[in-house]
């Protein structure tokens, strides 16, 4: 993607973004060149120097066939993102939209058997052992699991480039800067709220 010097994120950055936010879009191509999306949780895992980003999706998805084969796939991770209004600024100036992105290519291969069991029970772990009486892999019934892994195909992607984007008024005075920050903290979007926390760390 198209990313100003000035907005660079630099490699780690980018990874912890998308360990942050790993609800992210897959994007890859059929053999007609149509573009095919899903909106997907990833586990991101750093090993031996790589960064891979493992998941799954229904079996029933035409997806699945493009992900076989070294496929290329591209991952799109959004973070925090919020309208700037130009009437916070000290001159005149128009408005603009602030955002955290990452893009990550990678190719793909599917994963079965007990390599998917490993990246389903890491997956739980990430979202379960923190919980009151979380579901756990162990906790479940080997049938149901059995059945319900039918029903999904695994992959593992091996990310071979990865773009990230930290668009968050670095180009603005520390009045504007500081003015965008004060009025994003008073608003009731969640969203809005993280942008202005995450420009108040980078310029303190």
């Amino acid at each position: 993607m198209y990313i100003p010097k000035q907005y660079r994120m630099n490699h780690d950055e980018a990874v912890q973004m998308m360990k942050s936010y790993p609800f992210a879009l897959m994007v890859t191509v059929d053999g007609n060149h149509r573009p095919l999306v899903t909106h997907i949780p990833l586990e991101i895992r750093e090993e031996e120097g790589k960064i891979y980003a493992s998941g799954h999706i229904a079996y029933g998805n035409m997806q699945k066939k493009t992900l076989d084969n070294n496929r290329d796939v591209l991952l799109i991770f959004q973070g925090p993102h919020a309208y700037i209004s130009s009437s916070w600024y000290e001159i005149d100036e128009v408005p603009t939209w602030d955002y955290l992105a990452v893009h990550a290519y990678g190719t793909a291969r599917v994963i079965s058997g007990d390599e998917l069991k490993s990246a389903l029970d890491t997956m739980l772990k990430r979202y379960e052992s923190h919980r009151e009486n979380g579901r756990l892999w162990d906790t479940f019934d080997p049938e149901l699991l059995e059945s319900e892994m039918k029903g999904i195909v695994g992959f593992d992607i091996e990310i071979t480039s990865i773009q990230g984007a930290a668009k968050m008024s670095q180009n603005r005075s520390d009045a504007d800067y500081k003015s965008i920050i004060a009025k994003l903290e008073k608003s009731n979007e969640q969203g809005e709220k993280q942008v202005a926390q995450w420009m108040r760390e980078q310029r303190k």
